[in-house]
């Protein structure tokens, strides 16, 4: 199935066309600029130009979102403003589009892409762990193969701060870190999490995982990590695999 897949960031909200059966992206992306406000009126504009003035898109929508999410819900809001507490997000951007949309978070997103055609296609067994190191760090957390949903790792505290403040892309930039201070940093992290999960793969995401060869020769930790495969298009591929999943379930019943 051909799903728009969509992630929405403070970084703005992009967007691209993928194969759900074949994990393969089928159309250039699309960025919009960074977000400058985050209120649901705003981001409903953004996104329905994205979908229905850039794409044209006439079909089912997965989006990738920037909050924990339980059936289109929003629950909590860490990166994104609190008007979307408690809004049920599916329903508006489905209303805006006037096509059915399927939200999650967006970390769980990249984790449903890397476990399915990506760096953790071959792992169905054991507890993996996806870290999406970006402006901050999130997480998704797989029990022999299934998601516990809606994970942010990332807000753990280490040293009187939380491990994103410690260790995140954007840390990385603020602070004129080193690569090699970045991996001593990033494997302070997944020593944490170690102690806490003891789990049997890391996989290593955003935009970590596109400078995978400068930093991982840093990094020394028991458990085995891989960068994603995806890079910055995992959370776009596993929003559209949930969506053609939804859909199919619905035209089923």
């Amino acid at each position: 199935m051909d799903v728009l897949g969509i992630d929405i960031s403070s970084s703005g909200i992009k967007g691209r066309i993928v194969d759900t059966e074949k994990g393969e992206l089928l159309s250039d992306q699309f960025s919009t600029p960074p977000l400058d406000e985050t209120a649901p009126h705003k981001v409903l504009a953004r996104f329905h130009d994205v979908v229905n003035k850039h794409f044209r898109w006439d079909g089912p929508v997965g989006c990738a979102f920037p909050a924990a999410v339980n059936r289109g819900v929003v629950l909590s809001t860490k990166r994104i403003e609190n008007a979307w507490v408690d809004a049920d997000a599916s329903q508006l951007f489905s209303e805006i589009i006037d096509n059915p949309v399927s939200v999650i978070n967006d970390s769980d997103a990249t984790g449903i892409a890397e476990m399915r055609f990506g760096s953790g296609k071959n792992h169905h067994e054991g507890t993996i762990i996806v870290l999406t190191v970006g402006i901050g760090i999130g997480s998704a957390l797989f029990r022999d193969g299934l998601l516990v949903p809606n994970t942010e790792l990332g807000l753990i505290e280490m040293k009187g701060v939380t491990l994103e403040q410690y260790a995140s892309n954007k840390t990385r930039k603020e602070e004129g870190i080193r690569k090699k201070t970045w991996g001593k940093r990033l494997q302070a992290i997944l020593e944490k999490l170690e102690t806490v999960f003891h789990p049997d793969l890391f996989i290593l995401g955003g935009e970590l995982s596109k400078k995978a060869e400068k930093t991982f020769p840093y990094i020394r930790v028991n458990t085995g990590f891989k960068a994603a495969s995806f890079l910055n298009d995992a959370s776009i591929v596993g929003a559209a695999i949930v969506a053609s999943t939804e859909t199919e379930e619905v035209t089923s019943s």
